[in-house]
């Protein structure tokens, strides 16, 4: 196993319950992947994803590893309300979670009577496409991102108005302003989407998925940060006698025969296997599908984040996640996610707040231009390709400038900061060796398969591709689901079609 992400978790610890013998070679010192967590001066800040979405996923692991499920492993609470939306009007919308006729009264009371009622209609429609889109998306293999059969069709039942592009599928964009008719309802769909790094104006109309799963689902979060749940998956491949050596970077796969028969270490020594997984990406994740097996679409973004240690306490009432939107309508969705969680284990005391600002940007790349203001580095996250964030004061500009759009809104945050640290793009490349710092997104039914990520099986005989740069995408519930089918298809075949 290459990589100790939690992809390659999830499928490692399957395999050891099969009987498997597991050893995981991961070139950090820890596990996890981009599910980290700073600590400074008794704060704690998730460095990678604040919140889970489909927390079955992680269930279903624990109970086929274990008869001890993963309530008795973390503590996993329901964020309430799910999300908190803030619009470039200074309009605020409060949407639960799981509750369709909450969301219906919320939005009518927030955008006026009929917005519900619009909002509601479109995710029945998106919980169509999610039931014809489920299985292959979710609980089959891809064995060929050159092929990918079924999911090269959007399944959105999108319809068909005057204005509506007929010699190809709508975007989402396109489905949103036929459909929704509110501006204000389409910046709250397309910043669910922006969230997960997708681009509103190309993503096939599917990704309207995303926010039913969310409203249908709920939002999830995990005491003490979404680090305990790495942990958690960590000791229970521990447990099921799933073998670590950290430091240990791998620099190939070895292949005699036309079949991984091991591995070469950066040292230059070899260790044998019958079965490999790859579950870090080797890859550039833009510039192109390469030879037509790697999936994926042709741009990435990454992740600024700044932590705010704060001083004064979260006031009462505070929603954990906000999402305040800087861009107005008909602009590209520009949005800065504020995570606020009400969770004692992450501060020193009563009397101060752990906060983090996140907000989608382009990847990295070492001598590209520099990135531009927040509005501008929100445009070129889809056109104009990786910026170089090492370049001095740039993260720290738009930290700036991130924190002010939030501020403006009214919580004040930035009168309140003790210290706060920036994370780039550059950042996440150096620590995770994801390139350019990018983070996938889940992957997507339609557009020709443009929207899938690396298939699960290789054209190389035993060898596997788990994690987020792999089918069936990023997030930590997709992440899941690719272990699981790795699993799979290693312990029953590769004719194998998921578990019915």
């Amino acid at each position: 196993m290459i990589g100790a992400g939690m992809g390659a978790m999830a499928a490692a610890a399957r395999l050891a319950v099969a009987g498997r013998r597991v050893t995981v070679y991961e070139r950090t010192d820890t596990h996890g992947g981009a599910v980290r967590r700073l600590e400074r001066d008794g704060f704690g800040f998730d460095t990678g994803p604040g919140v889970l979405h489909l927390p079955a996923v992680w269930r279903d692991l624990f109970v086929k590893t274990g008869r001890e499920p993963l309530e008795s492993c973390v503590a996993l609470t329901e964020v309430e309300p799910a999300v908190e939306h803030v619009l470039a009007d200074g309009t605020t919308v409060r949407l639960p979670g799981g509750s369709r006729g909450g969301a219906v009264d919320a939005l009518d009371a927030a955008l006026g009577a009929g917005a519900g009622e619009r909002w509601s209609e479109f995710l029945v429609r998106a919980r169509r496409a999610w039931e014809v889109a489920r299985r292959p998306l979710l609980e089959e293999p891809l064995t060929s991102a050159a092929d990918p059969g079924p999911l090269a069709r959007d399944p959105y039942p999108a319809r068909r108005r005057p204005g509506l592009l007929r010699r190809r599928p709508p975007t989402l964009a396109e489905v949103a302003r036929a459909e929704l008719r509110d501006p204000r309802l389409v910046a709250l769909l397309e910043g669910h989407v922006l969230a997960h790094g997708l681009d509103p104006r190309r993503a096939p109309a599917s990704a309207a998925v995303l926010p039913y799963l969310e409203q249908t689902f709920g939002t999830w979060y995990v005491a003490g940060g979404m680090r305990a749940l790495a942990d958690a998956v960590y000791r229970r491949c521990l447990e099921r006698g799933v073998e670590f050596r950290f430091g240990a970077e791998v620099s190939g796969v070895v292949v005699e025969g036309g079949r991984a028969t091991g591995v070469e270490s950066a040292d230059g020594s070899r260790v044998a296997a019958d079965t490999v997984v790859c579950g870090a990406d080797p890859r550039s994740m833009y510039g192109g599908r390469g030879d037509g097996a790697e999936g994926g679409p042709g741009y990435a973004t990454g992740r600024l984040t700044v932590l705010l240690a704060l001083r004064g306490a979260r006031p009462e009432g505070t929603a954990h996640r906000t999402v305040v939107h800087v861009s107005a309508p008909g602009e590209p969705a520009r949005t800065v996610t504020v995570l606020r969680p009400d969770d004692p284990a992450l501060v020193p005391d009563g009397d101060h707040e752990a906060v983090v600002l996140s907000m989608v940007v382009p990847p990295h790349r070492a001598g590209a231009g520099r990135p531009e203001g927040l509005a501008g580095t929100g445009a070129r996250a889809w056109d104009g390709g990786p910026v170089d964030w090492t370049a001095p004061g740039a993260a720290e500009r738009i930290a700036d400038e991130a924190l002010a759009a939030v501020d403006v809104t009214g919580p004040a945050l930035g009168g309140r900061v003790l210290w706060r640290e920036v994370r780039t793009p550059a950042d996440t490349e150096r620590e995770t060796g994801a390139p350019g710092g990018a983070v996938p997104a889940p992957a997507l039914a339609g557009a020709e398969g443009a929207f899938l990520r690396a298939a699960n099986p290789t054209r190389t005989a035993g060898l596997y591709r788990a994690g987020g740069s792999a089918h069936p995408g990023g997030g930590l519930a997709h992440a899941g689901m690719s272990g699981a089918l790795v699993a799979g298809l290693i312990v029953e075949g590769d004719d194998w079609r998921g578990s019915r």
